[in-house]
């Protein structure tokens, strides 16, 4: 079979985007992205590794990997994978959930990340065909994501009008990920990171991976890599790409580019304007 990674730009909403993969050999590193990642297995069968646990997820079952959340991926059981994806920037879904009056981080995310709920299922597969086909309205794409809000929020089970904040990160963890976010065109050392945080380095190391699940090395350039696909969104060409964010050369951004998310920059970027 051929493999296909096809991914489809929101016409209304920044960052907003539905892809489809068909695979069957290919596998994807650990890794995490910015956004809300919720997924529908069309066919076969999808594993993956995340959150300390291995997933099974058969035809009709709902993935759902909240922002930063590491994961791997591959076909299982030696099948041909079909799936549909729809990433949501955290910041629409959030705003989607305050028009809910959700104030509560914890009724934003889901401590599962394979299940069967037919309503979610079908709100995913529907925004991710519509997106694909370039069909819907600005009203619609808004509708949809506010449809996929209050799906998230019934699932967690809680009240609509929590009043209490949680914070989700350690606060010293947090200036460390600001610190890179603001860096990422610089040489990085696990030292300057732990120096951003005021904290020793095996203590750092220790608690980041508690955390995130993957070391701070991985975490830099796994927000190299998303980085680099916002700038290619933006039309920048690959080779500028690369030499901005500390890759060593176009090949070995590619290379890590690819093992995130199936194709290579300049395929990305394609699709992206095509």
């Amino acid at each position: 079979m051929q493999e296909q990674f096809q991914y489809s730009p929101s016409l209304h909403t920044a960052g907003l985007s539905a892809f489809s993969a068909r695979m069957k050999e290919f596998s994807y590193d650990k890794h995490a992205h910015e956004e809300y990642s919720i997924g529908v297995t069309r066919q076969g069968r999808q594993d993956f590794f995340s959150g300390g646990a291995f997933h099974k997820s058969n035809a009709g079952n709902v993935i759902f990997f909240n922002p930063e959340q590491v994961h791997d991926g591959c076909a299982g059981a030696n099948s041909e994978l079909e799936y549909d994806m729809v990433y949501i920037p955290e910041s629409t879904l959030v705003s989607a959930m305050h028009s809910l009056g959700v104030v509560s981080l914890n009724q934003m995310r889901l401590n599962e990340s394979l299940f069967h709920d037919d309503i979610l299922r079908n709100q995913i597969l529907d925004l991710s065909f519509r997106m694909q086909q370039g069909t819907l309205s600005a009203l619609e794409e808004e509708a949809a994501v506010i449809e996929i809000a209050y799906s998230i929020i019934r699932r967690n089970g809680t009240s609509l009008h929590s009043v209490q904040y949680f914070g989700r990160k350690d606060t010293l963890l947090l200036r460390a990920k600001d610190f890179i976010l603001a860096n990422l065109e610089h040489k990085l050392t696990v030292d300057d990171i732990c120096q951003s945080a005021n904290m020793s380095k095996y203590h750092f190391i220790r608690l980041f991976n508690e955390q995130f699940g993957i070391t701070p090395h991985q975490y830099v350039l796994n927000c190299r890599i998303n980085r680099a696909k916002q700038i290619l969104e933006l039309g920048s060409n690959t080779t500028d790409v690369a030499s901005s964010l500390g890759f060593a050369d176009v090949s070995h951004f590619n290379r890590k580019f690819k093992r995130i998310f199936g194709i290579t920059p300049y395929q990305y970027q394609r699709q992206w304007f095509d």
